[in-house]
């Protein structure tokens, strides 16, 4: 299976995301970029997870509908024709970093799927929910991993 090249302007992969990004700051999402999205996709799908939450992998961002021939998203912004899902803060978009306070770095996790056809999310989808309906039907995806401590 061919990778989706993601990446990030703000942050290199497994770096600090600036505050700027983070609940306790700005709370914007950050700005990303891809490229290698397979011919036959029919649409995107970018996630950012907490795997480190006390209670298990913790959704910040769901998006789903985005179209496959764009490239990226600006910081703050969604993506093209994309439909923002509701986040594990019960917020519709982007919900930045909050790790507890003192906890070791955190990872966030920002993957981007190609689906071959459209996947049908409940508005309240949980990370778990959204790897069981995206990761087999997949036709690639890309990550990277940005950090963050409070």
């Amino acid at each position: 299976m061919a990778g989706i090249n993601l990446r990030s302007e703000a942050f290199t992969d497994y770096s600090p995301i600036p505050r700027h990004y983070a609940r306790d700051g700005e709370n914007v999402s950050p700005p990303l970029r891809w490229d290698h999205v397979p011919e036959g996709t029919a649409e995107l799908v970018l996630m950012c997870e907490d795997p480190d939450a006390p209670s298990g992998r913790f959704l910040h961002w769901l998006v789903t509908d985005i179209d496959p021939a764009s490239h990226g998203v600006d910081p703050g912004q969604l993506p093209a024709h994309g439909d923002a899902h509701t986040n594990g803060f019960g917020e519709r978009g982007w919900g930045g970093p909050l790790p507890p306070p003192g906890d070791t770095p955190h990872r966030y996790c920002f993957r981007l799927y190609a689906l071959p056809e459209h996947v049908d999310l409940p508005d309240r989808a949980t990370a778990d929910e959204v790897h069981q309906a995206v990761d087999e039907r997949q036709l690639a995806s890309g990550t990277t991993v940005g950090l963050y401590q409070r």
